[in-house]
């Protein structure tokens, strides 16, 4: 994943890359960092079925406008022509580069201080006891960036999440539909205590209509996502992101309340036995409260308005992409 929590290879490689074939993207600030200084030595090849996205943001050097489907074969087939009159090009220093880049700065997690779960560790766990068919829905926050980081996808539409601006909600409704077209599938919406609040009467629903889903709740006590930037940015001046009395509500009984079984977990010698435990329940859906810590952040990330080129592995860690990197 590249953009402002990806990692810091896939950024990096974006960054200096020569080449970008860019399909039914909008080059978004979450992705370009500071626009004008995204990508600088890439010719842009942009496919996009809308000719206004086109050159919207980042110039095109090559508009392809069309439905993906059609595009994508077409330049399958100009590759395999190029292939066959010119040979392969020599990559072996670009992949010297990207293979530093992932020696030097892999994903990673500290434990935190206090003793609580680390929110990596838990989705990391649900990843590894799941099979490679599963389907994974999030809702929006640091639970679906550490999502998107820590699973591990295999096949194509196992990862759903909001596209949209901070869609708070998102996951249980999303994953009932998702279990709803996939019923022999194990489903796992992976859910903040915040985005939670927003749809959780959904489960109602869920339970009623026998859609046994399996709801993973990164519960930290406090709206994340804008915790951190408060705590980053803001000289931590916290306001309305702390969610103080975490039993409020408790989580467990809200679920019981619906129809549904309800399980906490708050010690990494319990994560293990209560993933099992949920996933042997098959005849109601599973909402599982971990109680992770607080200060749990969300790396790497590019700070809004920044370049891509300051991305920060933790924080105060600017790795410096120059020269030979």
């Amino acid at each position: 994943m590249p953009g402002m929590h990806g990692t810091v290879t896939a950024v990096a490689a974006m960054q200096r890359a020569d080449l970008l074939i860019a399909l039914g993207t909008r080059f978004d600030d979450r992705v370009t960092g500071k626009i004008s200084s995204f990508a600088p030595d890439a010719t842009v090849v942009h496919a996009d079925i809308d000719p206004r996205e086109i050159s919207k943001n980042r110039t095109a050097d090559v508009p392809l406008i069309g439905d993906c489907r059609e595009i994508i074969a077409e330049l399958v087939a100009a590759t395999r022509i190029e292939l066959r009159t010119s040979g392969a090009a020599d990559y072996a220093a670009w992949w010297k580069r990207i293979d530093g880049w992932r020696e030097n700065y892999p994903l990673g997690y500290t434990w935190p201080g206090d003793g609580g779960l680390a929110p990596q560790y838990v989705i990391e766990r649900i990843g590894a006891l799941a099979d490679p068919d599963t389907r994974y829905v999030s809702g929006v926050g640091q639970h679906q960036m550490w999502a998107a980081q820590f699973l591990r996808f295999e096949h194509p539409g196992t990862w759903v999440n909001s596209g949209g601006l901070g869609t708070m909600g998102f996951a249980v409704p999303a994953a009932m539909g998702v279990k709803l077209a996939y019923p022999d599938t194990l489903v796992w919406a992976i859910d903040g205590d915040g985005s939670f609040q927003m749809t959780n009467q959904e489960l109602v629903t869920c339970a009623v209509e026998d859609v046994p889903i399996k709801v993973a709740i990164i519960n930290n006590g406090s709206l994340g996502k804008v915790r951190q930037w408060q705590h980053l940015f803001y000289g931590e001046r916290y306001s309305n992101t702390d969610l103080d009395v975490r039993r409020i509500p408790d989580v467990v009984l809200l679920a019981e309340s619906m129809g549904c079984a309800g399980l906490r977990c708050d010690s990494k010698t319990d994560v293990d036995a209560v993933i099992k435990k949920a996933l042997d329940i098959n005849d109601r859906p599973v909402v599982i409260d971990f109680v992770v810590a607080k200060e749990a952040l969300v790396w790497p990330m590019v700070a809004a308005g920044t370049s891509n080129d300051e991305i920060m592995a933790a924080r105060d860690m600017r790795p410096l992409f120059d020269g030979d990197d």
